[in-house]
């Protein structure tokens, strides 16, 4: 018994060598507890700090699950919003446009990339459709009542008309950008294109009225959209000239720049005349590849009256906005005439010969009156055009009627009184 004893001895003095490091690291608190208190119970009072930590673990824990649920739950949300929108866009409720907002129908939303080539086609083949039938009634309304009322429904149709175009197109044009190299998208636009002018020429025929009686230079030609193919092309080429005089109303508000109102291209020189406005850069008047920056304020969605007038003896020109001189200069193609031959395009830049059209250049806005003549007119001469006055002459070398000029790619002609309808 003895030795027992003294082995356990051993045995605990041993334990309590190898134990001093950690007892050296422990700090003990002693802590009353009253007589009659159990001594669990009287641990587990002085455990506040732990406890506490423990609650808010558990609560931590909850608000994560919590967040976790409400994060699921609103994934499937955006999900099911998703494919509503994908719904609503697939049947035409509802469209996108640039910045990631959306438009109510009916409002043009200058292209539709989201849309299937499918569901474009059918959507342009149902347009089209509603403009024929809403011209058949006109046709229709115009036989059977008097030439007021007539009139005026053509003027609320136009107006229909106008803006269901402007989506035609920027659909027709989106579809192409989206594929550039397909035939079938290229025939389609030119499909569209063709129904599109034959709308409008049956538009024409009844601004015209049951007698035709509306004059042949009585009218502008509109350009909606910045695109590669919408413009008017002159019937004939102009002759060799060693001057010219030209004038124009124009009214845009394009940005940045209005544009090319006009491009006059021969064999080997694509800038043989050119009146252009692109980018950030001021008015230019071409001639021969040589540039005069012209001092025109004419962005402003308000019509205008332009003349530039030119000689090749020592290249001298002269710029005129709305009757009053603006500006003038020399060493413009100095010594070198117009040639004949070429091609007039109004509202693209070409960069070749009756073609090579850039949307970046092409012009946005209204144009009437285009007239050009082979001398310098007077600063009387163009006064009288600025203001309509009586004795204010037509071109000779091209002058603004419509048998002179044919559209292409949607752009339109409607009825223009110059100073009577201007702004």
């Amino acid at each position: 018994m003895e030795r027992i004893s003294w082995t356990l001895f051993l045995l605990s003095l041993a334990y309590l060598e190898g134990s001093s490091q950690d007892f050296e690291q422990t700090q003990f608190i002693c802590t009353s507890v009253p007589k009659d208190m159990d001594l669990c119970a009287a641990t587990m009072q002085n455990s506040g700090p732990a406890e506490d930590l423990k609650t808010t673990v558990m609560q931590l824990r909850e608000t994560v699950l919590q967040q976790k649920e409400t994060i699921m739950n609103q994934k499937e949300t955006i999900r099911e919003l998703t494919s509503k929108l994908s719904r609503c866009e697939s049947q035409g409720v509802l469209e996108p446009v640039a910045g990631g907002r959306r438009k109510e129908p009916g409002k043009n939303t200058m292209g539709d990339v989201s849309r299937g080539q499918t569901d474009t086609i059918a959507q342009l083949g149902q347009t089209l459709a509603t403009l024929k039938q809403r011209l058949e009634n006109l046709e229709q309304y115009s036989r059977n009542n008097g030439s007021v009322q007539a009139n005026s429904l053509k003027d609320l149709l136009q107006n229909k008309i106008d803006d269901m175009e402007k989506q035609v197109l920027s659909r027709v044009n989106t579809l192409e950008e989206s594929k550039p190299g397909q035939k079938n998208d290229t025939d389609q636009r030119n499909r569209v294109e063709s129904t599109l002018t034959s709308l409008h020429q049956r538009i024409n025929d009844l601004e015209k009225g049951s007698k035709g009686t509306r004059p042949l230079d009585k009218y502008q030609i509109t350009f909606p959209l910045r695109t590669n193919y919408i413009y008017a092309k002159v019937k004939k080429s102009l002759p060799e000239m060693y001057a010219f005089s030209f004038c124009l109303w124009i009214k845009s508000n394009a940005s940045p720049g209005v544009g090319t109102p006009f491009s006059y291209a021969v064999p080997g020189q694509a800038n043989e005349l050119v009146l252009i406005e692109w980018g950030n850069n001021p008015m230019e008047i071409l001639i021969n590849d040589k540039v005069a920056k012209l001092p025109f304020v004419i962005n402003d969605g308000k019509w205008h009256h332009i003349c530039i007038t030119w000689t090749t003896r020592d290249g001298l020109w002269e710029a005129f906005q709305d009757g009053v001189l603006r500006g003038t200069g020399e060493n413009l193609a100095p010594y070198h005439p117009i040639k004949p031959n070429g091609v007039l395009v109004l509202g693209q830049e070409q960069d070749t010969l009756s073609g090579g059209f850039d949307a970046t250049q092409a012009f946005v806005g209204e144009l009437a009156n285009f007239n050009i003549w082979d001398r310098k007119l007077t600063a009387g001469e163009i006064y009288n055009l600025a203001t309509c006055n009586n004795r204010a002459q037509a071109g000779n070398v091209l002058s603004w009627l419509e048998s002179n000029i044919d559209v292409f790619g949607g752009a339109t002609k409607w009825t223009f009184e110059a100073c009577r309808q201007l702004n």
